[in-house]
């Protein structure tokens, strides 16, 4: 799973810029920056977290492969969905995966009678989704694209999900709008993200494990940017995400706040697990949008 590492930020509020390109994609072919992603529109954030992926993609692509092959479970303690319940309702439902990198969320879903959609930002990430589509005999349409501006129709899909893509990747103010638009009435939208505390207790140095004090402020949490590879993740307080998702036509129906399992082993530095025994190292968010 991926290693992130919280550090110092700012909360700011930006308005979404209008979405322009509407297209459904019916297919699985592949998708060219040219075709679908104008990089000029990226804004300075999506371009790092791109340059970061595809710099980091072939470390993940085994990991990748084991998702692939695995029965689904969440997060850095590979807690199983048998426990949270997360996608085992999908049967029929068109769904979207937002930030899907090699899209293994995905393909769990469509195992479970889904009809999902890939999106990401990265080229990498994507060529080897499609390799474990072809290894696994599973097909699904990846779109190039990303999750803050995807190229589909509005209300288009019953669930949109992320583990550690959009929900961390992306700008809240830009994709939870887009997740927004996306579905329809009904809809649902799952994300799990770092837990809030882990990232209140965590040092700047990604390597040194969550601390049993508050190392920086609540209040103001947004950007956290990391200078050593250039990548940029985004985590809000409680009471902002509150606001956020109710602006955005969300009721927050639970909060999953999850703990780390008897005889864990640590999977990453950032976190031990007697540390998320005793506190959320993760945190999984589930709303619905208003009929």
């Amino acid at each position: 799973m991926p290693w992130y590492r919280p550090g110092p930020g700012r909360y700011r509020r930006e308005a979404d810029a209008a979405l322009t390109r509407r297209r459904r994609v019916a297919s699985n072919d592949a998708v060219t920056d040219g075709d679908r992603l104008d990089l000029d529109r990226l804004p300075p954030h999506a371009t790092a977290n791109r340059a970061y992926w595809t710099a980091v993609a072939p470390a993940y692509a085994e990991a990748g492969a084991r998702e692939w092959a695995s029965e689904p479970s969440w997060g850095i303690w590979g807690i199983p969905e048998s426990e949270l319940h997360l996608i085992d309702d999908v049967e029929g439902l068109d769904a979207i995966e937002l930030g899907c990198g090699t899209a293994y969320v995905s393909a769990w879903l469509a195992r479970r009678g889904a009809r999902p959609v890939g999106v990401d930002i990265t080229e990498a990430q994507l060529a080897t989704a499609r390799r474990l589509q072809e290894q696994h005999g599973l097909a699904f349409p990846l779109i190039h694209a990303s999750a803050e501006d995807v190229p589909l129709p509005d209300a288009s899909f019953d669930l949109a999900i992320s583990e550690y893509g959009a929900s961390i990747w992306c700008a809240p103010e830009r994709w939870i709008p887009e997740a927004a638009r996306l579905l329809r009435p009904g809809g649902r939208l799952v994300f799990l993200v770092n837990g809030t505390l882990l990232m209140l207790a965590s040092p700047d140095d990604g390597s040194v494990p969550a601390a049993d004090r508050l190392l920086r402020p609540y209040f103001g949490m947004h950007t956290f940017a990391w200078p050593d590879d250039g990548s940029v993740e985004f985590h809000l307080g409680y009471g902002d995400m509150i606001r956020l998702l109710r602006s955005c036509g969300f009721e927050v129906e639970d909060l999953r706040e999850l703990q780390a399992p008897d005889g864990a082993t640590a999977p990453v530095p950032h976190v031990t697990p007697a540390w998320a025994r005793r506190w959320p190292s993760e945190e999984v968010w589930l709303a619905r949008k208003r009929s």
